[in-house]
């Protein structure tokens, strides 16, 4: 068993007068944020400002980009061609990366966010379109992805370091896939569960499917969805539940 592990968050996801996520609060208890980057959510202001906060606690910063689609939150599939994928994804995480640097830090590692993240965990070829981002743009870059996706498989072939991440609050299936959040209990928001949930994962490293299996899992940090109204709370437990059990939170790109 591992006595580091990461655990990050989506932030940064409000946009004008809408407010998604408690930022001010969730951002002291990770230790990588994975910042919109304005086309799923996220305006210039909510950025800049999720990043300040991220320099102020010493998080790591990740770029979180998705579909073109404020008004489905980037979780309804697009069918863009993998070089469109490359084309967004350059635009999104150099946007972020400016706003970064204008901060004193700069993106360290991607995560394609919501249903990108899905359609290229599974279609080699929108993987491959998002590996050509990161590559292009900084082949230093990590990528946070499910292990053993498509994702991972096109890095690998590409060069590109990847982490794997485990989902605190959503339900899997058997073959490791996410229950889609159309179904009932995909998103998981008894606190209680997720504390038991991540403490299962971490020091036994499987985690119960929505079938009642026992699913084996590898993973590098532990993700919370900000949105989650319970996100918060959700982090004080498994910060303090970890601690318990002599695991430190540290970024996964200092592991």
């Amino acid at each position: 068993m591992s006595t580091f592990i990461d655990l990050n968050a989506d932030l940064g996801e409000g946009f004008g007068v809408y407010s998604y996520g408690r930022d001010d609060e969730l951002i002291p208890l990770v230790s990588s944020v994975n910042v919109a980057c304005g086309w799923h959510g996220g305006d210039p202001a909510v950025i800049r400002r999720a990043v300040g906060l991220a320099v102020k606690h010493g998080v790591a910063v990740g770029a979180h980009p998705g579909y073109p689609d404020l008004m489905g939150f980037g979780r309804r599939y697009m069918a863009l061609s993998p070089d469109e994928v490359t084309d967004s994804l350059l635009m999104q995480i150099g946007g972020l990366d400016g706003i970064c640097r204008a901060e004193g830090t700069r993106v360290g590692y991607v995560k394609p966010h919501g249903a990108l993240y899905n359609a290229a965990a599974k279609d080699y070829g929108l993987a491959e379109g998002v590996v050509r981002a990161v590559e292009l743009y900084d082949s230093e870059l990590m990528l946070l992805c499910p292990a053993g996706s498509e994702m991972a498989k096109a890095a690998e072939a590409h060069g590109i370091r990847t982490a794997c991440e485990f989902f605190a609050d959503r339900a899997y299936r058997d073959d490791g896939s996410l229950v889609p959040r159309s179904e009932p209990g995909a998103v998981i928001h008894d606190i209680d569960c997720v504390k038991a949930r991540v403490l299962r994962a971490v020091t036994g490293g499987s985690v119960i499917t929505s079938s009642g299996s026992d699913l084996s899992i590898r993973f590098d940090s532990i993700c919370l969805h900000g949105d989650n109204p319970e996100a918060v709370g959700s982090a004080k437990a498994i910060r303090k539940a970890l601690d318990e059990n002599g695991i430190c939170v540290r970024p996964f790109l200092s592991l």
